[in-house]
């Protein structure tokens, strides 16, 4: 398995790292046997890190006791190899029904999160602790300094953020030493890429590709007629801001998924090899986040490093790429 360092950091990680937002349950049922599993197995594959949230299996309407979940069962997944991986988490969203606020990047709630998370992961220190998402109501001098104390009470090795725009990374940099900022990246997604990986390239700052398969259209197992129970997230057709699994869009979405099929067969590869692989081969991508299910899902996922592109193949996956729909500008990225 190939290994990068994470920005300006000693955490050396496998370059393709398993992430455990399924584990919430958000996504539909699971077998809790099945993934614990699959998460063991990764690391004699040499996944080092894992990655998870304590908002994981949180939702206000289907799941309002489940925050914690996703950390609870990594933490038994990992429990004897703690030593040999490295531990990602988050913190700053809701994680009760009652809470108003979206986010929360107060100094009180940063640290009473990263507790939270080091209880339900069963560990006595995190090795990256990142906010989830930039909280525009505090101050970033006061949820930078949140995060040094937790560094320095030794807590957490390393800290930084997601979802920051080129903007806020400058921001925080100029209070907390960030290392890393985890965004989504994929095929089909690549609004992070014109906003901010130029900028995390200058400061040094390592990117987290989370949804590399584009949260399950890019497996090559969906269908014009898949559907989506009311506790999938993605049943509501949007992907943090665009419409790609909306009706109106999805059919046509499938018919591009199937064109890179062509391209996989004719390589020798599965579709979420190739899209795993057009991710990692990106210079600014220190790790790309990929959850599986079961054993045979990440032993498929982590033969992605071994795919190389030549430019006609590259230019070939842009032209299939021009057929997506429901895609949405910079402008359009959450906040």
């Amino acid at each position: 398995m190939k290994t990068n360092t994470i920005g300006k950091s000693d955490l050396k990680s496998s370059a393709i790292g398993f992430g455990c937002w399924e584990l919430g349950g958000t996504y539909g049922s699971f077998d809790d046997k099945e993934i614990v599993e699959a998460i063991q197995r990764s690391i004699d594959l040499g996944v080092t890190l894992f990655d998870t949230a304590h908002v994981y299996g949180f939702d206000a309407v289907n799941q309002p006791d489940g925050a914690g979940r996703s950390e609870e069962l990594l933490g038994q997944a990992l429990a004897k190899r703690r030593k040999d991986v490295l531990i990602v988490t988050k913190g700053g969203n809701p994680t009760r029904a009652d809470q108003k606020r979206p986010r929360d990047g107060s100094y009180a709630s940063v640290i009473k999160d990263c507790e939270l998370s080091l209880k339900a992961l069963g560990t006595d220190y995190i090795d990256l602790y990142l906010m989830h998402w930039p909280d525009p109501t505090v101050p970033w001098e006061e949820t930078m300094r949140a995060l040094n104390d937790l560094v320095e009470s030794g807590k957490v090795r390393y800290v930084g953020g997601s979802n920051y725009r080129a903007a806020d990374l400058r921001e925080a940099r100029k209070y907390a030493p960030i290392i890393a900022n985890q965004v989504g990246y994929n095929l089909f997604d690549r609004r992070w890429e014109l906003e901010m990986f130029s900028t995390a390239a200058e400061l040094g700052i390592g990117v987290m590709a989370y949804g590399p398969l584009t949260h399950g259209l890019l497996t090559g197992t969906m269908t014009a007629e898949t559907t989506f129970d009311k506790t999938d997230w993605r049943h509501k057709g949007m992907l943090f801001g665009q419409a790609l699994f909306a009706p109106e869009h999805f059919g046509k979405n499938i018919a591009v998924v199937e064109k890179l099929k062509g391209l996989a067969e004719r390589k020798g590869i599965s579709v979420p090899r190739l899209a795993l692989a057009w991710v990692a081969a990106n210079p600014v991508v220190s790790v790309s986040l990929v959850g599986a299910r079961n054993v045979r899902e990440i032993e498929e996922n982590v033969k992605a490093i071994d795919v190389q592109f030549t430019p006609a193949e590259l230019e070939e996956v842009d032209a299939i790429m021009k057929g997506a729909s429901g895609q949405a500008g910079v402008d359009s990225l959450p906040r």
